[in-house]
């Protein structure tokens, strides 16, 4: 089941194309993750008064990643016009005349090999003042826009749908460690009286049980975890609210899972001396909790 607002990638790319009379253009827009919005808009000579209004326009639909806005021209179209640069081809062929002359040789220059020359045919150039480009570039880009965040929502909701069966993990976890709990108390009970017995060994000394099951009492209690899991389950929940919710989230995202990985340190260190199985399996479930926490941080890191 698909968020109420699509979750969106920071990842994307899109084109769009259009034409002002003869002349057709190709807008580009791609991303990738970055902390903030920071758009670069790349535009031809000649057109850059388009600029600011290009970047008014993407602000006011993008509001996180590195974005990169491309316009290129392209080719005039059929039956388009062609410039001839007079004063370039006629400095081509005073060049050719003083190097024939330099080298003793006698001729004019063919002119289809003038012609060739960079820069004397060119199609005729496209001004910033060109008010029907400008307005034909600027409508585009809304299509373009509608295009880069399909392909992001698309993105979205694959990373959405990842975190949502990460956080499943997670909460599976939390059970089995609840109820590992009561088993690693009477393990350490059992353990104190072992330890004490090797200790006393010979010394004719008994050690009350209620004097065993207080020691016992007190290590139980400082090696509980219960509080870690209450707050594993809250930020779970929150976090599993907030993906169904959908929308911008990816900050509040990262802050839920510092939460997380601060509790399962915490887990980690309460549990990591526990003796027997139980012990050992939580300590490797703790493990478990950690590997997935960075795989959902690299996964939020890319969100808006």
């Amino acid at each position: 089941m698909s968020s109420a607002n699509p979750v969106r990638s920071m990842t994307g790319f899109a084109t769009a194309r259009g034409a002002s009379g003869e002349v057709g253009f190709a807008l580009t827009l791609k991303s990738v993750n970055h902390r903030h919005l920071d758009l670069l808009v790349r535009v031809p000579n000649g057109l850059e008064g388009l600029e600011a209004a290009l970047r008014k326009t993407l602000k006011e639909r993008l509001r996180r990643g590195h974005v990169e806005f491309g316009l290129q021209l392209e080719k005039a179209t059929a039956g388009g016009r062609l410039e001839l640069n007079e004063a370039l081809l006629a400095s081509y062929a005073e060049v050719y005349r003083r190097a024939s002359g330099l080298l003793g040789l006698s001729g004019d220059p063919e002119v289809h090999e003038l012609l060739r020359m960079p820069g004397v045919i060119a199609a005729e150039a496209v001004r910033a003042e060109d008010a029907e480009m400008a307005a034909a570039v600027l409508a585009a880009v809304p299509e373009l826009v509608d295009r880069f965040d399909a392909v992001r929502a698309a993105e979205g909701e694959a990373l959405r749908l990842e975190l949502l069966a990460g956080m499943g993990r997670i909460e599976a976890v939390v059970d089995e460690v609840t109820r590992l709990r009561g088993s690693i108390a009477e393990t350490q009970v059992g353990r104190l009286r072992t330890r004490l017995a090797e200790l006393l060994e010979g010394a004719g000394v008994q050690v009350a049980e209620e004097r065993i099951l207080i020691e016992a009492s007190m290590l139980a209690e400082r090696g509980d975890v219960e509080e870690e899991l209450v707050r594993l389950r809250t930020h779970v929940g929150r976090f599993v609210e907030l993906l169904e919710a959908g929308g911008e989230l990816g900050r509040q995202l990262d802050f839920l899972l510092q939460e997380l990985n601060r509790e399962a340190n915490t887990l980690l260190s309460k549990t990591g001396g526990a003796a027997g199985e139980a012990g050992l399996r939580i300590t490797d479930l703790g493990l478990q909790v950690k590997v997935e926490l960075e795989r959902a941080r690299e996964q939020v890191q890319n969100l808006e």
